[in-house]
């Protein structure tokens, strides 16, 4: 109905036609602002002819100003019948608050909203400064639909849209991979192809993804490794785990934390060792550097532990070993001395003993880094360092939180996952695999993701109510 440039492509009695006729048999609606500002307008009679888009009028959903405005723009959208609404951000770049910019430098994002008539899905891009944008809609409506094809082959040619739950279930996925394809073709696109001078809008590069991967540059972990009928399962379970919960509300029995606490100290040395193992297996000093970043940051996150062990009454002579294997040089060592504290060799003790479920997540880890090669113990890796910073982000946002000042001893331990510098240990860890996935066949892709399947049903028995039972190293 509107171009990208502005311009108007059908007459009134063509968009009454549409709007009437048309909406009511939609699936899947895509307008950009001017063309969800034109029908709104066209059907409600009592709206203001002479108001255009950007006036400076009070902030409405019919001039907006900042992002709930756009939302309230799709669900006005939604309610002239299609079955949902994706309503393009393009024509109204916003602020890093999600404010309309009025200035170049503000221009920062720019947020697609997906409205189904019962939740909002935001997907959120980065502003391009392109003048090769010519055929944005009709690219991202096909990737949609294409999309949703592909979903409906993959569950074996079902009668997707049959079912209203399993249709709204697929769309969110399918917009968010189609923005992310449309996005990736404006940054790839070419000025030689168009769109220089005087030559208007240049086309986008429709090409940048034809390969045999099945998600766009840089968005594997949203596209493939999450969305995987796979993984989603497990991982719901993850982060959304009763334990975290439990623990972000304040209402975690404290024996059972303090024995988290433990246990999860004894994982993260071994988490430490398994990252130094994937420096070993590096090839790149990049990679390197990555990884003796990443257990720095372990050794930080330990120091960590223990005052918050200290806080519950547990010393870190209970967690540490009380010395490496000890050799003295004048004993002779023989196999009935060896195991024996007078046979010159004095074997290491720690008070606390691990509990099976470390033993079985940590080996687990060990041995895919020990029989696997560098990706493979990243994927291994890639649970725990992903999931508790979204553990904890949905924690922080939970409405039944509650925090240190509300009398809540657990509350620091979301915030330790949220702070900046474990997000940052993240972002480099989450960019490390990236930038090596897109290298991989489809058939390692899908090896690599039932590590990732493995590890994080790891996680979740990690968190499990009675995977630490009190247990002592002197325990039979």
């Amino acid at each position: 109905m509107v171009s990208t440039s502005g311009h108007q492509l059908l007459p009134g009695d063509a968009i009454r036609n549409l709007r009437e006729l048309l909406l009511p048999m939609t699936t899947l609606l895509t307008p950009n602002i001017p063309e969800a500002l034109l029908l709104v307008r066209e059907a409600d009679s009592d709206a203001d002819d002479n108001m255009q888009y950007g006036d400076e009028t009070p902030p409405t959903p019919l001039s907006p100003t900042c992002l709930e405005d756009l939302k309230q723009l799709a669900k006005m959208v939604h309610g002239l019948g299609p079955r949902a609404v994706l309503l393009k951000g393009g024509h109204m770049p916003l602020t890093t608050s999600y404010d309309r910019a009025t200035t170049d430098e503000e221009m920062a994002v720019t947020v697609d909203i997906l409205y189904d008539g019962a939740r909002f899905t935001l997907v959120e891009s980065p502003y391009l400064r392109s003048r090769n944008t010519h055929g944005t809609g009709c690219s991202l409506a096909s990737a949609i639909a294409a999309n949703l094809a592909t979903t409906k082959w993959r569950h074996g040619g079902t009668k997707l849209f049959d079912r209203r739950d399993t249709l709204f279930g697929s769309l969110p996925a399918a917009v968010r991979s189609a923005v992310h394809y449309v996005s990736v073709g404006i940054q790839t696109s070419h000025d030689d192809v168009g769109g220089s001078g005087d030559r208007g809008c240049g086309p986008i590069n429709h090409f940048h993804n034809v390969h045999t991967l099945p998600f766009s540059r840089g968005h594997f972990v949203d596209d493939c490794l999450l969305s995987d009928p796979r993984v989603a399962p497990v991982w719901e379970r993850y982060t959304r785990h009763p334990f975290v919960t439990s623990l972000a509300r304040g209402t975690l029995p404290e024996k059972l934390f303090k024995n988290y606490l433990v246990q999860d100290y004894l994982y993260l040395t071994h988490f430490a060792r398994t990252h130094a193992l994937a420096a070993y297996k590096s090839r790149s000093m990049d990679s390197i550097v990555a990884s003796a970043n990443i257990i720095l940051h372990i050794r930080r996150e330990m120091d960590l532990h223990l005052s918050y062990c200290e806080e519950f009454g547990i010393q870190k002579s209970e967690l540490d070993l009380d010395h490496d294997l000890e050799l003295d040089r004048d004993a002779v060592v023989t196999p009935s001395a060896s195991l024996s504290t007078s046979g010159g060799r004095r074997p290491a003790r720690r008070t606390k003993k691990e509990s099976l479920a470390c033993t079985a997540y940590s080996r687990y880890v060990l041995d895919v880094g020990s029989s696997q090669d560098w990706l493979a113990i990243q994927m291994a890796l890639a649970p725990c360092l992903l999931g508790y910073a979204e553990a904890a982000r949905l924690a922080r946002v939970d409405p039944a939180r509650k925090t240190t000042a509300q009398g809540n001893r657990y509350w620091r331990w979301v915030e330790n996952y949220v702070a900046e510098d474990y997000l940052q240990a993240v972002r480099a860890g989450r960019d490390l695999i990236e930038r090596h996935m897109t290298k991989q066949s489809p058939e390692r892709i899908n090896e690599l993701i039932d590590i990732f399947v493995r590890a994080t049903e790891m996680e979740v028995k990690f968190w499990d109510f009675d995977a630490h039972p009190d247990i002592d190293e002197d325990d039979e």
